[in-house]
């Protein structure tokens, strides 16, 4: 067996050499699907990793009564921080309210006229972040029954529209992958079967003398792996030597400061690889095929 391994391997070595020309065009072939197949992965990426971020800030915030006691202050927040649909919560008081509110004007440029007032006019609040944007409405709903609560800002519009955006995103990138890899696999297809045309009457002496099937397909389902780990190996190479050009674009494009093409490195390796290996071989397996079911 690894005989046999090893005489393949040393075939598809001498027949990616052999046909240099077809080889080189297989390649790159395999390099352009798998540049335009990474740079769909990456715009997917920072697209919903923006929608993520977005959805991070989704949140419900309930305003205290002024009168609210203490102790039905903190009974709420023990109440919120049980809520399963709850991520975390967070009080704001009413002098951190106001500096909010002042830090806010002088970073627009405008006037505050907060003191000109006798007392601060602000109340304390309570912001919740949820664990999906979804739960927004039936939490601010439980907010309005409590009775230290005055009001809810209602964010129910911004949840939704968030949550149809993701789901809308997430699956027409899943459609728009598998489409690209089938249009992958088609022009892989062809391009190699254009090398095995090339060597088609090789096919057939071998074939006439009493090679098996294994025996001539096996050198073939080997050089396709070589023109997919190749085309992979280029392709990485050049991510790897744009990769700083590639995150300030991510960066400045959606503007999320979190997201870097280093939190992409091993997701991307594992899909180029995987992508340029398994349609080299697939590639070259449905290539021969053609010759060997004559």
């Amino acid at each position: 067996m690894i005989g046999f391994v090893v005489f393949s391997l040393r075939r598809a070595w001498q027949g990616f050499w052999r046909n240099a020309l077809m080889s080189i065009a297989a390649t790159a072939t395999m390099v352009l699907m798998l540049v335009l197949l990474a740079g769909f992965w990456i715009i997917q990426t920072g697209l919903l990793s923006a929608l993520d971020f977005t959805e991070s800030k989704v949140e419900v915030v309930a305003n205290i009564k002024l009168d609210a006691a203490p102790a039905a202050i903190t009974e709420l927040q023990t109440r919120l921080e049980a809520m399963p649909e709850v991520a975390g919560v967070s009080f704001v008081t009413r002098e951190e309210a106001l500096a909010r509110f002042q830090q806010s004007m002088r970073e627009q440029g405008r006037e505050d006229l907060t003191k000109y007032l006798d007392s601060n006019p602000l109340t304390a609040s309570y912001e919740v972040k949820l664990i999906d944007p979804s739960y927004a409405t039936p939490i601010a709903d439980r907010l309005r029954e409590e009775p230290a609560v005055r009001n809810v800002l209602d964010t129910k519009d911004t949840a939704q529209n968030v949550k149809a955006v993701t789901d809308i995103l997430r699956t027409a990138g899943t459609v728009i992958l598998l489409v690209i890899g089938v249009i992958v696999l088609f022009i892989i297809v062809n391009t190699i079967r254009l090398a095995v045309v090339a060597r088609a009457e090789e096919i057939e002496i071998m074939r006439l003398v009493g090679a098996s099937d294994a025996f001539i397909r096996w050198p073939f389902v080997f050089e396709g792996a070589m023109v997919g780990l190749l085309g992979a190996g280029i392709t990485l190479g050049g991510l790897y030597l744009l990769s700083d050009p590639i995150g300030t674009f991510m960066v400045d494009f959606f503007r999320v400061l979190p997201l870097s093409f280093g939190s992409l490195a091993r997701d991307l390796v594992v899909l180029v690889t995987s992508a340029g290996l398994g349609l080299g071989v697939l590639g070259s397996w449905l290539s021969v095929r053609t010759y060997l079911i004559r």
